[in-house]
């Protein structure tokens, strides 16, 4: 093991990865689910289909007021893998709340109450 000037050896640092590109990437993702969905404001985003038991993206569009708004199968699944893989640092066994005129991700239980109580 290599050591330093002070004659002591070296312990190994892991190596922490800085991706230049991320806010770009996030912010073009923000932009495609924003004309995918034209007036949502918040994509709640998680790894389980309310009615299944088993890991399943999800994904969840409200508008301004908080109310749901309708997606299909397609946008439902596209939408939550896009969002888990622009945000990988995120803890995805809960639910997050992506908004769309901010970029901020934030978990579901920090976000504001929902006008449909999140149903």
């Amino acid at each position: 093991m290599p050591e330093s000037w002070t004659g002591s050896a070296l312990a190994a640092q892991p190596v922490k990865t800085v991706d230049p590109t991320a806010d770009t990437r996030r912010r073009r993702l923000i932009m495609l689910l924003a004309d995918m969905v034209p007036g949502a404001r918040v994509f709640r985003v998680s790894q389980h289909q309310p009615s299944q038991t088993w890991p399943s993206p999800y994904t969840r569009a409200y508008d301004e007021q908080g109310h749901l708004m309708p997606l299909n199968r397609a946008q439902r699944v596209t939408a939550a893998r896009w969002v888990i893989r622009a945000y990988p640092e995120a803890n995805w066994g809960e639910a997050h709340d992506l908004d769309l005129t901010t970029g901020a991700l934030r978990p579901a239980v920090q976000a504001g109450p929902v006008a449909d109580g999140g149903r």
